[in-house]
């Protein structure tokens, strides 16, 4: 197996102005359904290009992408949002194993016939597209992990004020701040603000978000059994002859991306990239930069 060289960068944000909202962009893209098996998933698509596929985080929903974000990757490649079965638009049973999470975007992927893909995992997201990764091998060409943890034990835990915020049923900008951003950095609250208010473009994203204890219990028992890690993917993910890129703040209460340092020299092909001032949401507090990153990644990763 070819080891290629590690690269690790220390990125510190940089201002950017107020980003516009396409008028047929993300925040206005149709809401499709595709049926896999007994559940109906719906998803978004927009751009052109290579197929990327973006796997959200806990209670996230089609809705709560920044379509900033989401439009600048749109520019370079065809952008899919995919929502698991029971959460948000979808309808079906919510996974209760990542086993289970893993079949659902495989046979969504499947039904939307693509065969090779790029693969974004926010937070929760990440850990599925970790999963997916290691447990479907070459049907992804570049993975991004944004924002999440890897499998198995990690030394900093989830921080008690994040799952305050994480659990209520409906969160404003103020639990925001924290939950996704720096609250001690101005730059980041101005951030935070902007953000909600390109999200908030949509109407009645609150009535789609995941509300309900059992289905926080879900989420929980999922991640809970991708940390216990029986199915050895800590290892096997270091193994993997695959281009990864990680993002991350340097703040982040509830996926520390301290967390993948013990992985900096085990891993085959990675590059890991950290932000200063910035939380749970690099992409939402740097659409542009980001997007800028992933693109750049994914045209120029594996092209050795």
């Amino acid at each position: 197996m070819r080891r290629l060289p590690l690269l690790f960068l220390l990125v510190v944000g940089a201002f950017f102005p107020a980003h516009a909202i396409a008028a047929d962009g993300a925040a206005a893209a149709e809401t499709r359904t595709v049926q896999v098996g007994s559940d109906r998933i719906a998803y978004r698509k927009l751009g052109s290009g290579s197929p990327l596929v973006l796997v959200n985080r806990f209670r996230g929903t089609l809705d709560t992408w920044d379509p900033a974000f989401v439009d600048a990757l749109a520019r370079q490649h065809t952008v899919i949002l995919f929502e698991l079965p029971g959460i948000g638009y979808s309808q079906g049973a919510q996974p209760q194993t990542m086993e289970q999470a893993v079949a659902s975007l495989d046979g969504f992927v499947d039904a939307l016939g693509l065969r090779k893909f790029d693969l974004l995992g926010w937070s929760w997201g990440g850990l599925l597209a970790q999963a997916y990764l290691i447990d479907k091998p070459g049907r992804v060409d570049h993975a991004v992990l944004l924002a999440t943890n890897p499998p198995g034990k990690n030394e900093i835990p989830l921080q008690p004020a994040f799952l305050e915020r994480a659990l209520k049923p409906v969160n404003d900008l103020a639990d925001e701040e924290v939950l996704f951003f720096e609250p001690a950095s101005s730059l980041s609250r101005d951030r935070a603000r902007t953000s909600h208010e390109r999200i908030r473009v949509r109407p009645d994203i609150d009535a789609h978000i995941p509300s309900q204890q059992a289905q926080f219990e879900r989420y929980f028992q999922v991640a809970g059994e991708f940390h216990e890690d029986a199915a050895g993917r800590r290892q096997k993910l270091a193994q993997l002859d695959l281009p990864i890129l990680v993002i991350a703040g340097d703040h982040d209460t509830s996926t520390a991306g301290q967390n993948w340092f013990p992985l900096i020299g085990k891993m085959q092909d990675a590059r890991f990239v950290f932000y200063s001032r910035t939380g749970h949401a690099p992409h939402h507090q740097y659409p542009d930069e980001v997007s800028g990153l992933v693109v750049d990644f994914l045209g120029r990763a594996g092209a050795r």
